[in-house]
C-alpha cells in the first residue's frame, strides 16, 4: 500500500487488526489513512490518498 509509511504501519491499529485476523475492521482502518502533513506541519486530507483508500477498500472486499 502506498503512502502509509513503514515505521507507521508497523505502530498501526491497521497492522494489528491484520495480525489479530479482525479483516472486517480492516476497511474501516484503512478509510483513516488519508491524511498528509504539509511541510508547516498541518495535517489535512488528501483527496488523491482518500481515492486510493477507497480503491484499495473495494479491492480487500473483492472475494
Amino acid at each position: 500500500m502506498f503512502n502509509l509509511g513503514a515505521s507507521r504501519l508497523m505502530a498501526s491499529t491497521l497492522l494489528r487488526l491484520l495480525n489479530q485476523g479482525d479483516y472486517t475492521s480492516v476497511p474501516r482502518e484503512l478509510a483513516r489513512w488519508n491524511k498528509e502533513t504539509l511541510d508547516d506541519g498541518t495535517v489535512r486530507v488528501n483527496d488523491g490518498l482518500t481515492n486510493r483508500r477507497a480503491a484499495e477498500i473495494n479491492l480487500w472486499k473483492t472475494p
